[in-house]
C-alpha cells in the first residue's frame, strides 16, 4: 500500500472557494493541521457572493467532535439550514426547506413516512430491478466503447434507481440530472458562472442564482404534477406513499412535497454517483487493492465499499445551528453559533483509523461517517447506497476486469460535494 506525502498546509479560509480548488492533498494537509492544534475551536468568517452571509462558523474536524454533534439534535440542530453556510432567504427555503433542515418532532414524523422504502427488506426487493439496469449500462458501455464514465456509468445507475422508486417517467431522467447538476455545482463556473477569486458583480450573482432557483422551481414542479397524479391514481410507488401519507392527522403540503422530493432525487444519486467514480479512479491509482477485491470480490466488497465511501466522503461537511451554549472540548460554544461537521477531515483523523491516508479496503474497523454521523440524520439511503454501489462494481469488474481511469478527472468544484464531473476511462473489452 502507498502512503502518500503532503504538501504545506493553505493559509486559505476553509470558506473561500479558492481554497476548494486546491489540489486534494494541500486540503487533506490543512484539515490534519486543524486536527491537530490543541485548540479545536477553529472560526472562518463566510465570503458569499449571493445572499447575506450573516456571521461565520465554527469547523468541527475531529472525528469526536462530529460524532458527539451528531447525537445532540437537541443542542446541534439542523434549523434553519443543514446544507448551506448561510441562512437561506424567505424566498429560498420554499424550495429546500426539505427534511435534512427539521428537527424533531416534525423531522421524525416525516422520515417515517418514507423509511419504509429504505429498509434493508425493502431493498432486497430492488436488487434484481437493480441487476437488471446494472447490466444494461455495461452494456451500452460495451457497445459505445471508453469514454467518460460518469456520464456513462456512474451518473446513470442512481438517478434511474431513485427515478424508479419515485415513480418519474424515464423521459425525465436527463433533466433530472440536469437540474440537480445546477444545485448541487452551485459554486462550479461550468452551472452558475461563479468564479473563484473574482468578485462578483451583482448582476453576474444574481444570474447565478437565478439559475439555482430555476433548477429548484423546476423539480418542485415535477413533484406537483406527479403528486396530483397520484393522488387520483396510486401506484405503489415513493410518490405515492407521500401524498397519500397521514403524518398524525396531517398530510404534507405541497411545498412539503416538493422539497423532499427535491431531496430525494438530489441526495439519492449525488453520493452513489459520486463513490463509483472515486472507486474507479481509487482502483486505478491502488491496483493491489483491485487486485485484493478481486482475489474474493463477495468476500471483501462489503468492506471495499465502505473504504471507498470513507476515503472519497462525497458529502463533505453538514451544517447545526446551537440551539444553547454548550462546551465541548475545552471551548464554549454561544446559542446561535454555527457549526460545519467536516466529514472528509472525521474520516482522516489520525486517532481513529490506522494510516487514515492509505486506501485500505481490508480495514478491521471502519467507523467512518461518509453517511453522516450517528443520530436521527444518518443517511436515510445508506443501504440502498451500498447496494448499488456494489452491485455495479461486481458487474464492471465481473465483465471488464482491466477497466481503469484514463487520466485525471475533472473536479466539481465544490466545498460541500466531492465530485467529479467528468473522469475518462478505457479497458480492452469483455
Amino acid at each position: 500500500m502507498t502512503i502518500r506525502s503532503g504538501p504545506a498546509p493553505s493559509e486559505l479560509p476553509l470558506s473561500a472557494l479558492e481554497f476548494w480548488a486546491l489540489p486534494v492533498e494541500e486540503r487533506e494537509a490543512t484539515f490534519a493541521a486543524l486536527r491537530a492544534r490543541e485548540h479545536p475551536a477553529f472560526f472562518s468568517e463566510i465570503p458569499v457572493p449571493f445572499v447575506r452571509p450573516g456571521k461565520g462558523f465554527y469547523a468541527l474536524v475531529r472525528h469526536a467532535d462530529v460524532s458527539e454533534a451528531s447525537r445532540h439534535p437537541d443542542v446541534f440542530s439542523s434549523e434553519p439550514s443543514a446544507t448551506s453556510i448561510p441562512d437561506f432567504p424567505a424566498y429560498m427555503e420554499r424550495f429546500f426547506g426539505s427534511l435534512i433542515n427539521l428537527d424533531d418532532p416534525r423531522h421524525a414524523k416525516i422520515r417515517r413516512i418514507v423509511s419504509r422504502a429504505f429498509t434493508p427488506k425493502m431493498l432486497a426487493k430492488t436488487e434484481d430491478d437493480i441487476r437488471r439496469r446494472a447490466a444494461r449500462i455495461v452494456d451500452e458501455l460495451v457497445e459505445t466503447g471508453p469514454g467518460d464514465f460518469v456520464s456513462k456509468v456512474a451518473v446513470r445507475l442512481p438517478v434511474e434507481v431513485i427515478c424508479d422508486m419515485l415513480g418519474i417517467p424515464e423521459h425525465y431522467h436527463a433533466r433530472v440530472v440536469r437540474r440537480t447538476n445546477v444545485i448541487l455545482g452551485n459554486s462550479d463556473p461550468e452551472y452558475t458562472g461563479v468564479t473563484p477569486g473574482a468578485e462578483m458583480s451583482r448582476v453576474a450573482a444574481g444570474r447565478a442564482l437565478l439559475k439555482i432557483m430555476w433548477a429548484a422551481r423546476d423539480l418542485h414542479r415535477l413533484a406537483a404534477r406527479l403528486g396530483r397524479e397520484r393522488m387520483k391514481n396510486p401506484t405503489g410507488d415513493l410518490t405515492s406513499a407521500l401524498v397519500t401519507a397521514n403524518v398524525d392527522g396531517e398530510h404534507l403540503t405541497t411545498r412539503e412535497l416538493g422539497s423532499f422530493f427535491l431531496l430525494l432525487v438530489v441526495a439519492g444519486n449525488e453520493t452513489t454517483r459520486t463513490a463509483l467514480s472515486h472507486a474507479l479512479k481509487l482502483f486505478t491509482d491502488f491496483p493491489d487493492q483491485r487486485a485484493v477485491l478481486l482475489e474474493d470480490f463477495e468476500g471483501r466488497i462489503g468492506g471495499a465499499v465502505e473504504e471507498i465511501v470513507r476515503y472519497s466522503t462525497p458529502v463533505i461537511f453538514m451544517r447545526r445551528n446551537l440551539t444553547r451554549d454548550h462546551e465541548m472540548n475545552g471551548h464554549t460554544y454561544k446559542a446561535g453559533d454555527k457549526v460545519l461537521l467536516f466529514y472528509n477531515s472525521a474520516n482522516r483523523d489520525e486517532t481513529v483509523f490506522d494510516h487514515p491516508d492509505v486506501f485500505d479496503i481490508t480495514r478491521d474497523s471502519n467507523p467512518h461517517v461518509g453517511f453522516g454521523g450517528p443520530g436521527p440524520h444518518f443517511c436515510l439511503g445508506a443501504n440502498l447506497a451500498r447496494r448499488e454501489i456494489t452491485v455495479m462494481l461486481r458487474e464492471l469488474f465481473t465483465r471488464l476486469p482491466d477497466i481503469r481511469a484514463d487520466g485525471e478527472p475533472d473536479r466539481l468544484l465544490s466545498g460541500f460535494i466531492n465530485g467529479y464531473k467528468r473522469l475518462p476511462c478505457t479497458f480492452t473489452g469483455p
